[in-house]
């Protein structure tokens, strides 16, 4: 015989499923005490309250916070003493040596919320009576607060409310003295709760007059927006950015919007050239001037002009977009638009929170048809010593009779020449422009548009680069267009005699899907990027059908687009419009007639609400009593159905009748104060039904 087998025990316990552990800590937490189960939900709001927090305190605080917490739970479960002051007060000061050491004070936002997330975990170290409870539940509401500080999007909304409700739970349990509801049950009182008050906070937010920009001051990464444009290009800037989904701005077309081809959004006009970088130059008006607006007849629209709306993201920059060319200069809260004589639209102060503005735009122009030709001249400079072999080309290809034939020729040498367009360009040396057309011949939007108005003033033929964005994607869903940092562009203006000044986009003429369609799509398919990638991979984005996950984007940037027009952007020239609005309609009489109206049917409403609920047994008795009453024997408030009866007997009534009503008294009675079945009190009613009209 096997030893192993011999001294084995005659039946062994089989082993223990899998996951029956965890099953069994579950089963041990539902089997705490009160105390400690209240103790742990207090906790887990902690937890939700501070965990937002993490992102953008330092690491050394969220580990922190971390032991601590883990630490309260522990003590919670196994019931051990809380530890004693003399060791929670060495750890603060050394907290908050760390909090100054981090931020080298002790003041100011960012180290009052640390110090703040640092003092809740540690108050729930240190709680001996209820009241420690509120003061932990009253310090979680003041730090749910400040998450505002880092976000105000419509995710870390929801985010607060479940927050807010997991606090109020937490609150309505240590109120509870005798027998504890369900945590469902709570957690249903807790947002009731929330329901309740909500009204009230949105009349608040409508109502109460506004401050000029967000509660405690902007956001942590309002400052940190950028436009992704700034005052020079050169070679890999544009294309850089457009690897960024990130949104520039939202538009929405008063009427039609325009096809994709024309949705060229101007910025920053760049006029000088040092070989390798283009900078934007001096405008040739003073501010004064520019103050005036833009000159309609320097304009020349010979097409009607389009109107809309823009709102655009935080940018930390003074630049507007508006539809390539604008014909007027926007009205811009608290600030003031100012436009250059190259339809540039600029701020006197930096856009360091999201702003909404009018805009209105005439695709077709003749602009500064009749320009003087010494102001043109600052448009043909070029650096010496640069791109020789580029400089021989236009020689070649000049035309001097022709400008317009010259600028065809550029383009379809462009065309037809395999050029090809990458956001991974080769590097280039000295002479940029020579290698890019004769060498590599593969760039992005700025090697083309660099390259183009090079071209240009070496024949002779005033030219420019135009920074801003191309295209923009349409949201079914609200009707908005958003365009992307992924949508920044770059294209020339040149300027003919019988024209004026001309956009030309070389990028058209190479890759002409980015500009009717977008960049996804111009791009070789092995570089896919973004969401838009990922659509394209399912068929949702990409135009092969709308796809789930197209449809789950666009409702999602509508619903967010709307948190930020309706809630974020409510600013105090909002309001005043609403309230305006609202009192015009009150002022018609048709609305104050309809108000007395709904007033009355909303107070006969909660009165049939609240009107007491007879059953029919009680209802035929009461319509037995107000019978007799009409004969003139009312019942007295003291009397029962047998008293009733017994006066009834002698009041003078016919046998016939007689023998009804006391019939009628004596099933009630019977019913009411008996026990009776439900067949017989269903029998019962049909009877005392029948007796009404024959005591009457």
């Amino acid at each position: 015989m096997n030893p192993d087998l011999a001294t084995a025990p005659a039946s062994s316990p089989a082993p223990a499923p899998l996951g029956s552990g965890v099953a069994a800590r579950l089963h041990r937490l539902r089997q705490l005490p009160r105390d400690k189960a209240d103790t742990l939900l207090l906790i887990l709001s902690s937890v939700m309250v501070l965990a937002p927090h993490l992102t953008h305190l330092p690491p050394w605080i969220g580990a922190m916070l971390g032991a601590t917490l883990l630490w309260r739970v522990s003590i919670t479960v196994r019931g051990s003493r809380l530890p004693p002051l003399a060791l929670l007060m060495p750890l603060s000061l050394l907290a908050m040596a760390g909090v100054y050491g981090s931020f080298h004070t002790l003041l100011g936002r960012e180290a009052g919320v640390a110090m703040l997330a640092l003092l809740l975990a540690f108050k729930l170290l240190e709680m001996h009576a209820k009241r420690d409870l509120f003061v932990v539940v009253f310090l979680s509401f003041f730090l749910l607060l400040t998450n505002f500080f880092y976000s105000q999007s419509m995710a870390t909304a929801l985010l607060m409310v479940a927050t807010i409700v997991l606090l109020l739970t937490a609150q309505i349990t240590f109120q509870f003295t005798g027998a504890m509801p369900s945590l469902a049950r709570r957690l249903r009182l807790a947002a009731l709760i929330f329901l309740l008050a909500a009204p009230l906070g949105l009349l608040m937010f409508v109502a109460v007059p506004r401050v000029q920009g967000p509660l405690w001051g902007l956001p942590g990464d309002a400052h940190n927006g950028r436009t992704g444009l700034s005052e020079s290009m050169a070679p890999g800037n544009v294309s850089n950015l457009a690897q960024s989904e990130d949104t520039a701005f939202r538009v929405r077309f008063t009427g039609p919007a325009p096809g994709k081809d024309q949705l060229y959004w101007r910025a920053i006009v760049l006029d000088e050239y040092d070989g390798r970088t283009w900078r934007r130059g001096r405008s040739g008006r003073s501010w004064q001037q520019n103050r005036r607006g833009i000159d309609a007849a320097e304009l020349g629209a010979t097409g009607a002009a389009l109107r809309y709306q823009i709102t655009m993201e935080p940018t930390n920059g003074r630049w507007l977009n508006l539809l390539d060319v604008p014909n007027q200069v926007p009205q811009v809260e608290n600030n003031q638009a100012v436009a250059s004589e190259q339809l540039e639209i600029s701020t006197l102060y930096p856009l360091d929170q999201r702003l909404r503005y009018d805009g209105s735009s005439v695709p077709s122009h003749r602009w500064q048809i009749g320009a003087d030709q010494a102001e043109l001249r600052r448009y043909l400079s070029l650096p010496s010593g640069f791109n020789p072999r580029t400089l021989a080309l236009a020689e070649r290809m000049r035309r001097d009779d022709d400008q317009a034939g010259a600028v065809d020729a550029v383009l379809a040498n462009f065309r037809h020449d395999r050029y090809s367009y990458t956001l991974e360009p080769p590097l280039l040396g000295r002479d940029a422009v020579d290698q890019f057309l004769f060498d590599t011949k593969a760039g992005f939007c700025e090697h083309y548009a660099g390259a183009f108005v090079v071209l240009m003033r070496a024949m002779a033929i005033p030219a420019r680069v135009v920074t801003g964005y191309q295209g923009g994607e349409l949201n079914p869903v609200d009707g908005y267009l958003t365009v992307r940092q992924s949508d920044a562009h770059a294209w020339a203006e040149v300027w003919l005699p019988a024209r004026g000044w001309v956009r030309v986009d070389p990028t058209a003429a190479v890759a002409p899907e980015r500009i009717a369609l977008n960049l996804s799509r111009a791009l070789p398919p092995r570089a896919p990027f973004g969401l838009q990638a990922l659509g394209g991979m399912i068929g949702g984005f990409q135009g092969d059908g709308p796809g789930w996950l197209a449809s789950l984007r666009d409702n999602y940037s509508a619903l967010n687009n709307g948190w930020n027009q309706w809630v974020l952007d409510y600013n105090p020239e909002r309001q005043r419009g609403f309230i305006d609005q609202l009192g015009a309609a009150l002022a018609n009489w048709r609305s104050l007639l309809a108000l007395p109206v709904l007033a009355a049917l909303a107070l006969a409403w909660r009165w049939w609400r609240a009107r007491p609920r007879l059953d029919r047994l009680d209802a035929l008795y009461l319509a037995f009593c107000r019978q007799q009453a009409r004969r003139g024997h009312a019942r007295a408030p003291h009397e029962g159905p047998h008293a009733y009866a017994r006066r009834l007997r002698g009041s003078g009534a016919k046998p016939e009748q007689r023998d009804a009503m006391l019939r009628f008294l004596a099933i009630y009675s019977a019913i009411k104060y008996g026990v009776a079945s439900e067949s017989q009190k269903s029998a019962a009613l049909a009877t005392l039904a029948s007796l009404l009209p024959r005591s009457r």
